[in-house]
């Protein structure tokens, strides 16, 4: 007799758990191009799971010229989307508080569709090998960023927010700098 009570429990407990509100819906709506691996839906940002894009400032090299891909990777991911309603299905939140997710126009998986083309990465460190067979495609077919020379995002953040830290901790000598060659002119 005391068996029943405890799987009615169980059962309830599991019916709770299962219930529909209790499954978060997907983010859904326009999305504005943050970059080319973020999207903005209403007040939501959004890092697309297991792809590392370019980042804004970042230059690349083709037939021996510099431009700038992690503007083109934004604009290629823009066309993309237009005006369609993106859909995103959370897979966890990044430490800057950023949803992190796998979004969709349609069938069309967008991180997929960005790696596939060539202007984003596999981000193995974060999507393990999700990704990897697209980027080995888009490499072997010169595709995006695969059709010239470029530093991996990931490296290229490390360096430049290196730099920009040694910058910024130089911003307040070279004020004192300034001001003094002020006051010796007057």
């Amino acid at each position: 007799m005391p068996i029943a009570p405890a799987l009615l429990l169980l059962y309830l407990l599991t019916l709770l758990c299962w219930w529909p509100g209790n499954v978060e819906a997907a983010i859904t709506g326009m999305a504005r191009v943050v970059d080319g691996d973020t999207l903005k839906i209403d007040k939501d940002r959004i890092r697309l799971y297991g792809i590392d894009a370019p980042e804004k400032a970042q230059p690349c090299q083709r037939d021996d010229r510099d431009y700038a891909c992690g503007q083109q990777s934004a604009e290629q991911l823009q066309q993309f989307i237009g005006r369609k309603k993106v859909s995103c299905d959370e897979r966890d939140r990044d430490r800057y508080g950023r949803i992190v997710a796998v979004c969709q126009i349609g069938r069309v998986e967008i991180n997929r569709w960005m790696v596939e083309q060539g202007w984003a990465v596999a981000y193995r460190q974060y999507g393990g090998k999700a990704y990897v067979p697209q980027e080995e495609e888009a490499r072997r077919n010169k595709r995006g960023i695969w059709a010239g020379n470029f530093q991996m995002p990931e490296q290229w953040r490390r360096e430049h927010r290196a730099e920009e830290g040694s910058k910024k901790a130089l911003t307040p000598f070279w004020d004192q700098v300034q001001r003094y060659l002020k006051e010796m002119v007057r």
